[in-house]
């Protein structure tokens, strides 16, 4: 008997993959949580039947949520990550020999168990001496940590349940004051192709809060369309003026100073979406 995993990505469109079995399920206080294990991309994470990573390419997401902003600021010692529970993103940031602290706020506990248990690759350094890991909202954290961080990332499941939250104006500005004076920000902003007005209206928030706002691309296959956008608010530092030779040398399989550049060079249809 063959099993097949489908997430409905839109209406019209989803992705299907045949697993091998389930290994774990439960309804958390906050979603549905499965972790699966595919032929083709291995065990995979699933938060309300929505595709949150997999082994075989969550390092493209979780290398280019976090490097680009790290190469951008030139001293970003105090780190933050909304959301993340599969400790993806926390593995990158502390690759960087400046970072001496990345604080993970996560409100799902739930998603940090199963990930060290089911996902060690991803989860291997939420134990790591430099770690802050914190099951707790991270809309309130943000607001009660003012002019705290040096960079703040928001790593969230897609505007849905306990993320809507995580996609508001309002909370952008709150990020925006829990920011040092020369901090960054940089969230996740879904699929060109069928996200189109989630993205025009982030980067007209964002740009109307930040003195610099860029909007960079990866490609994902797990996610929808496989085309990706990150948004980034930055007080002071453009990522487009990154000297290649300040970009930090350390291990990453998709990240690297020409992506760091190239990632910038927008299609047309994804640069008409940002006027």
């Amino acid at each position: 008997m063959e099993l097949w995993y489908t997430e409905k990505q839109t209406e019209n469109v989803g992705i299907t993959c045949k697993i091998t079995q389930t290994l774990h399920t439960e309804k958390t206080e906050f979603q549905d949580l499965a972790v699966i294990d595919t032929l083709q991309f291995g065990r995979m994470l699933v938060l309300d039947g929505m595709v949150q990573t997999t082994i075989k390419d969550e390092f493209v997401y979780h290398e280019m949520i976090s490097h680009v902003a790290l190469n951008t600021h030139p001293n970003p010692a105090n780190v933050m990550v909304i959301g993340g529970g599969d400790g993806g993103a926390i593995r990158e940031i502390i690759k960087h020999p400046k970072v001496q602290k990345a604080t993970l706020v996560e409100i799902d506990g739930k998603v940090i168990e199963a990930s060290k248990k089911y996902l060690p690759e991803i989860a291997c350094a939420l134990d790591d001496p430099k770690v802050d890991v914190r099951v707790e909202d991270g809309i309130k954290h943000i607001a009660e940590h003012e002019n705290h961080y040096d960079i703040i990332l928001v790593d969230s499941t897609e505007p849905v349940g306990p993320a809507v939250g995580l996609f508001a104006a309002d909370f952008y500005r709150s990020i925006y004051r829990a920011l040092k004076e020369d901090g960054i920000m940089v969230a996740q902003t879904e699929s060109p192709f069928f996200n189109a007005d989630l993205i025009s209206r982030v980067f007209k928030d964002i740009s109307a809060i930040f003195p610099i706002t860029r909007l960079y691309l990866a490609s994902i296959p797990t996610y929808p369309s496989g085309l990706w956008s990150f948004t980034m608010g930055s007080k002071k530092y453009d990522p487009l003026a990154v000297k290649e030779e300040d970009i930090a040398q350390y291990p990453t399989k998709y990240y690297n100073a020409a992506v760091h550049k190239g990632a910038f060079a927008l299609p047309n249809f994804v640069a008409e979406l940002l006027k």
